[in-house]
């Protein structure tokens, strides 16, 4: 079984355009998207449109979940953005969305299996960021004993095996190469190059082969769209794949 994975999109339409123009030639079985396609400042309606005219499968990821909340107040600024511009059937679509999807050759989920917030993968240090043990990462999926386990999320590519018969990947984001929070302490997540990033994972019972694809796009253009739209501060990340 040959997979595509792809995740973070943020409303980049233009990304997404090419990856999906990629994955077209890669003979994949099935894409897999992990959430958190709409919250940014670049075109929500359209990747909207893209997503359901492309056959997929989909998980919820906290983008999702903020831009479907009722509360003003729970919602960032990127995901009112997108609320502001998503009709009411798209959205009862996307609310039909699974947090995770368990099947015997992978599974799915934006973050963690059990919270959309939590890094799986990296750790939080002063200073930056870096890889979890595999002990700690086992933790998180005790009850998961698919192959693959798939999750976006943190925007950073990553492949981690952590025994002969599991493998974690983070296909990186489509649509945003980089970002900065201040929770739990202040830190950025950077990829270092513009470029929208996605997967193609080959399952042969439990050997995975794991390719990271770099694709390039317009994305001056996705910057300038991002500041038309009064987002400024997005425009270094999608110019450079630098937290600036």
């Amino acid at each position: 079984m040959r997979i595509a994975a792809i995740a973070d999109i943020h409303s980049n339409t233009l990304a997404l355009e090419a990856v999906l123009e990629d994955i077209s030639g890669q003979n994949a079985d099935e894409i897999v998207h992990l959430g958190d396609a709409f919250n940014g400042p670049i075109d929500p309606r359209g990747v909207a449109e893209i997503l359901q005219a492309t056959p997929m499968v989909h998980v919820r990821g906290n983008g999702e979940r903020m831009v479907l909340s009722d509360e003003a107040g729970e919602r960032s600024r990127s995901a009112e953005y997108a609320r502001q511009l998503l009709d009411a059937p798209t959205l009862e679509w996307v609310r039909g969305w699974p947090l995770l999807i368990e099947r015997p050759e992978y599974c799915a989920f934006h973050a963690t299996p059990d919270n959309d917030l939590d890094y799986l993968l990296e750790e939080l240090v002063e200073g930056g960021v870096r890889l979890k043990s595999r002990r700690d990462i086992a933790l998180s999926l005790q009850r998961l004993s698919a192959p693959l386990l798939l999750c976006g999320h943190t925007h950073l590519p990553q492949y981690v095996r952590l025994d002969e018969n599991r493998a974690i990947v983070n296909p990186g984001s489509v649509g945003l190469p980089a970002y900065e929070d201040v929770r739990p302490i202040p830190h950025r997540m950077q990829t270092g190059s513009p470029d929208a990033r996605y997967a193609v994972i080959d399952i042969r019972g439990r050997e995975l082969t794991v390719s990271h694809r770099s694709i390039p796009y317009d994305y001056r253009r996705a910057a300038e769209l991002a500041r038309n739209a009064g987002f400024p501060d997005w425009v270094p990340a999608l110019m450079s794949g630098y937290a600036e």
